[in-house]
């Protein structure tokens, strides 16, 4: 009767306001600590959002952008297709609000399927306002030009008449039309190491010919007033390979950012510094330079960019004013939560009529795409939505002293299998992924990972014959250790 009675029961929810000032609580023990992400220490379940970490990071928020990349036969608008998958990539802190998700525990991992419309606006500079064909690309381009033509004035905006006629490159809504021809984008990701934590991940898109890879890791710093989070030393960027164009590859390196919003109740992300995004192959570079104005005034979320000629073997233009203006290709500007546009030319941005700006990106009817999952009892114990799957249920039932109790016996066990492996002296490996962290910031998977991949392309989950027999009845173990954990849980609260 007991037992019925605690599943039953349910605990007020704080309110977005007390769980800020319990976070400001906990944070201040951590001031002058160089490296918070490096500390993981345990939050309340109450102050958690019920989502896994490893399903939470991940740059396919508008898949449909990531699948439109590779497209143009011209350097220039790869560049451009890059950069407008780039401005898609965090619609989750643009659209919604900032949440801390489960810390990872060490081997866990997660997979997931994408099936993206194919509905992107191609991208051909030549016939955009100030291009060079602008005026005479149908002649000298023939199809390709028209095409494009008429893929801008089929893309007008539609908003405001201050923008009316103002050419519309924006990824529209994914879902937004299901008679859309799909593409298929597969995801594979895999916490590597515990100190420091990292996760491996890789995207593949086999019909395009293209896939990205990267590490990711965080470190983290509270001011007093915000946290300071930046890319931690194995976390170089996405790297995005083409595959179909001799390997093509584009570094695309992280900003740091800055959650503010704890002493006045409500947080929210910004960003202040400079991102790379760099192709050695086609010799183009871009400086986006996102301005942060400060925890005391509200942020403009702005971002000035320029798309120029670099020399790989001397990269040494950081600033978009240490940029002469005859390697200038394109300028860009806007707010990155908003909509971003761009010219074509070393002019100043401003300097051209607003019918010569065109759109790359507009934030504003966009949403994160949802994600194609494995079934249930396809999933593995250390897959992420089986590993906190209890913890999650607990919380969405408002258990808030069940969660965290499950919570520490996982993270328990955790330190527990360390110092295991210490007092054996066993290296832990990763199973998807060749290496915890190296190769340039560049991942490489294992071949039980590409199979992992190759048969998620197939819309299959199953991993037999990928992972080992002595591993399912390991699987079989934890579920029954799962279930005892959570009974236990249960006896405690009561």
């Amino acid at each position: 009767m007991a037992e019925v009675a605690v599943e039953q029961h349910t605990e007020e929810q704080p309110s977005d306001g007390s769980k800020l000032r319990t976070f400001l609580g906990i944070l201040k023990k951590f001031i002058g600590v160089s490296d918070l992400a490096a500390v993981r220490f345990s939050l309340p379940s109450q102050l958690l959002e019920p989502t896994p970490n490893l399903e939470y990071w991940n740059y396919l928020d508008a898949p449909n952008s990531f699948i439109a990349i590779g497209t143009s036969d011209e350097p220039l608008d790869r560049m451009l297709e890059v950069l407008r998958f780039w401005f898609t990539k965090d619609l989750k802190y643009a659209k919604g609000r900032p949440c801390k998700p489960y810390n990872s525990c060490l081997g866990e991992f997660f997979r997931c399927n994408w099936d993206a419309e194919d509905n992107a606006p191609r991208i051909l500079h030549q016939d955009l306002p100030g291009g060079p064909g602008a005026d005479g690309a149908a002649k000298t381009n023939g199809t390709a030009a028209s095409s494009s033509a008429s893929s801008v004035k089929s893309n007008i905006s539609r908003g405001s008449s201050k923008s009316a006629g103002t050419p519309n490159l924006s990824v529209p809504q994914t879902g937004s039309n299901p008679q859309n021809p799909k593409v298929r984008v597969s995801y594979l990701t895999e916490q590597t190491s515990h100190h420091p934590p990292v996760s491996a991940f890789y995207i593949s898109c086999p019909e395009r010919g293209l896939h990205a890879r990267g590490f990711d890791q965080i470190t983290a710093k509270f001011t007093g007033t915000s946290i300071k989070v930046m890319p931690g030393e194995h976390n170089l960027g996405i790297f995005i390979t083409l595959e179909k164009r001799d390997n093509e590859t584009y570094q695309l390196t992280h900003p740091a950012a800055h959650l503010g919003g704890l002493l006045r109740g409500a947080l929210s992300v910004s960003v202040g510094d400079m991102a790379y995004i760099t192709c050695p192959e086609t010799k183009l570079k871009a400086i986006l330079h996102y301005y942060d104005e400060g925890w005391l005034s509200r942020s403009t979320n702005k971002v000035d960019g320029v798309i120029f000629r670099y020399d790989p073997e001397n990269d040494d233009k950081m600033r978009i004013r240490d940029v002469p203006d005859e390697d200038v290709l394109v300028r860009l500007s806007g707010a990155w939560k908003e909509k971003i546009s761009f010219t074509m030319g070393p002019k100043p941005f401003n300097t051209h009529p607003a019918e010569a700006q065109t759109t790359i990106i507009d934030i504003a009817p966009l949403s994160v795409a949802p994600k194609v999952l494995p079934p249930d009892e396809q999933q593995l114990k250390n897959e992420s939505l089986q590993l906190w799957g209890e913890v999650t249920k607990a919380i969405h039932a408002k258990q808030f002293s069940k969660a965290t109790s499950i919570k520490q016996v996982l993270e328990e066990n955790q330190r527990e299998k360390a110092r295991e492996r210490e007092r054996t002296g066993t290296t832990w490996s990763p199973v998807f992924f060749t290496r915890t962290t190296g190769n340039g910031g560049k991942p490489e998977l294992s071949e039980k990972g590409r199979q992992v991949l190759d048969r998620a392309q197939k819309g299959d989950w199953s991993m037999d014959g990928i992972i080992e027999e002595e591993e399912a009845e390991a699987k079989e173990e934890a579920e029954e250790e799962a279930e005892a954990v959570s009974d236990d849980a249960t006896e405690e609260v009561a």
